[in-house]
């Protein structure tokens, strides 16, 4: 028999947290997140979605032991703005059993309607900053720690359970060039010089913290029309920035204004520290904080963690711009390839800035979605 717990204490919400450490440890292409931030991002009084989020947690047992987990997440401001009543289904995890996934989503699907909602969708999170997307493909890929890992028995369940695709993101692993490139230096200068722009020369954290609100803004508004996303509040940018800034290798990370100082582009990314995750089992202390520091040095792999282009400046070729800076970059420091965060299949934006890179398209993973509508079979 199983039995679903809501979870109510700190204790349940570390058991909550940890359960994929469990779930997974044989599994050697699983990655798992910072434990610390999983936990954190369950604290009402910090983190700022709830603000406008309800959200519950959500436990399976039997015979004593956990066998799954699962939280529902009511995003008000989401709904709001697509028009929707809908519940997102978040940090899913069970082991093979229709029993334990059915009593999970029976969970989730009974506060959907507890609150009126027409259907549920996930996985996604508070945000789209955070963690979202089954994976569907690549299961023989290890994740970046940004991102989940779940086995394939999932998607059989997905199915069995009435969900269907709502959206895909796709994943590239991009091998990088041998040499640089004169050719993309030329055009680079010439996109710069064309349009007035300037790669601001950024060599420290002091140095970032300035044009934070100008680069979240940017994001806002790049993001603005993709999948369940929601616009960054001032609390919101300022967790976001003291997340992101500790990973930054100022090397691999640009920042791009027009003559006006307005942040027209940007990329951020880090040498891969998905392996130091790893043995440390999501953890900083007591050695994973040393580890992190190591791969961050180390790494033959980078991870693409954000990048954003003004949307009137698409097509511009400026992420031309920082391709030029960051292939430089990997070639100087024995960068072999890098891996792209999730990317929506239908965003031809972000797809095809990757057209010049010899590349893998390895992972691809689901948002899935299931109307709570009897008659409705189509919950898009």
């Amino acid at each position: 028999m199983v039995t679903i717990k809501e979870v109510s204490t700190k204790r349940e919400l570390r058991l909550f947290v940890n359960y994929p450490l469990k779930l997974y440890k044989d599994e050697p292409n699983f990655v798992p997140p910072l434990i610390s931030d999983d936990l954190d991002d369950w604290d009402r009084e910090s983190n700022p979605a709830f603000e406008f989020c309800d959200a519950k947690a959500f436990l399976a047992y039997r015979g004593g032991k956990i066998v799954g987990r699962i939280a529902a997440i009511f995003n008000k401001k989401a709904n709001e703005k697509f028009g929707k009543i809908q519940m997102r289904f978040s940090q899913v995890d069970f082991i093979d059993d229709f029993e334990v996934s059915k009593a999970l989503f029976d969970a989730v699907e009974a506060y959907a309607r507890e609150k009126g909602c027409e259907s549920i969708h996930g996985p996604l999170g508070f945000t789209d900053m955070d963690r979202e997307g089954m994976l569907v493909e690549g299961f023989d890929q290890k994740n970046l720690f940004i991102t989940y890992y779940n086995y394939p028995y999932y998607i059989e369940h997905m199915t069995k359970l009435g969900y269907i695709k709502s959206v895909d993101w796709i994943e590239y692993k991009l091998i990088v060039p041998d040499e640089p490139s004169e050719r993309w230096k030329k055009l680079s200068e010439r996109v710069m010089n064309a349009n007035g722009l300037r790669l601001l020369d950024i060599k420290s954290v002091s140095e970032v913290k300035p044009i934070i609100t100008k680069v979240f803004a940017l994001i806002n508004e790049c993001y603005a029309h993709l999948y369940g996303t929601t616009e960054l509040n001032t609390k919101q940018i300022r967790r976001f920035a003291n997340k992101f800034l500790p990973l930054i290798n100022f090397d691999y990370t640009c920042f791009i204004e027009n003559e006006q100082g307005e942040m027209v582009a940007f990329g951020i990314a880090a040498p891969s520290i998905d392996d130091a995750f790893k043995k440390s089992n999501g953890k900083l202390f007591p050695f994973g904080a040393f580890r992190v520091l190591h791969a961050m040095k180390h790494s033959d792999q980078l991870d693409l963690l954000l990048i954003g282009v003004k949307p009137s400046m698409q097509g511009s070729a400026i992420n031309l711009i920082m391709m030029n800076k960051v292939v430089c970059s990997c070639i100087k420091n024995g960068i072999k390839f890098a891996e792209t965060g999730p990317m929506l299949e239908t965003n031809e934006a972000i797809l095809s800035q990757w057209k010049r890179f010899d590349k893998i398209q390895h992972k691809r993973r689901r948002c899935f979605i299931k109307s709570l509508i009897p008659s409705d079979t189509s919950a898009n």
